[in-house]
């Protein structure tokens, strides 16, 4: 059984130490390190190369937003996974922008947790269902991403393709794309697997981030 390896960063010793011993109950899972503040976070990726970092956003010396930033920079292998109080606009796109994989809020339970930890190692995304929400309520009507925005913005999708990107920017699962649009799994999985590459991204966090970034034209 491989062990995905795990760095905890939290400003709040309560905390990291609740997520130790939650995390520390799976077997597969194991803390290698924990961190107070985001300068500590960057030097235990570098040093540990986890396989993912659990992200608090408002820390001391160095945000969470830039710690993953330069995470990703130095440990391109590493996934970050935001786990934070806050789930205001702002917070959301600077975590995507830097290249968090996924996004949680801090009222998320034990199962939704550790399924996420364990899908940012294994390469996917999870964003909280009100945070895929959230971003896309939070823009003005005239600037709310639609199909037919997307496809004046990325010209190489298809009309399904930017159908299926709308969905995921609003946090959906492939199983709730595809029943929404009546797809099967794999379909959607297709679609969305060519979207990364049109768009050149690697992930669905860059995708969401890419769907939902303002049009500067």
């Amino acid at each position: 059984m491989s062990v995905t390896r795990i760095v905890v960063a939290d400003d709040q010793a309560v905390v990291r130490d609740g997520l130790v011993t939650l995390l520390g109950l799976e077997a597969d899972l194991e803390v290698v390190a924990e961190a107070a503040d985001g300068v500590e976070a960057v030097r235990a990726a570098r040093e540990l190369r986890p396989d993912v970092v659990l992200m608090d956003l408002r820390m001391p010396l160095l945000d969470g937003a830039e710690a993953t930033s330069r995470i990703l920079a130095a440990v391109p292998g590493t996934a970050v996974l935001v786990l934070t109080t806050y789930a205001d606009d702002a917070s959301i796109a600077g975590a995507l922008r830097a290249g968090a994989r996924g996004y949680l809020t801090k009222d998320a339970g034990r199962r939704q947790l550790v399924a996420a930890v364990r899908a940012a190692a294994s390469g996917q995304a999870t964003f909280a269902p009100e945070v895929g929400e959230r971003l896309v309520r939070g823009f003005s009507p005239a600037s709310a991403p639609t199909v037919e925005g997307l496809r004046e913005r990325f010209t190489a999708l298809t009309p399904r393709e930017a159908e299926v990107l709308l969905h995921v920017a609003a946090g959906r699962t492939n199983a709730e794309v595809a029943a929404r649009l009546h797809l099967s799994v794999p379909t959607v999985k297709s679609h969305i697997n060519a979207i990364f590459a049109k768009l050149q991204v690697r992930d669905r966090s860059q995708a969401v981030a890419l769907a939902l970034a303002p049009d500067r034209r």
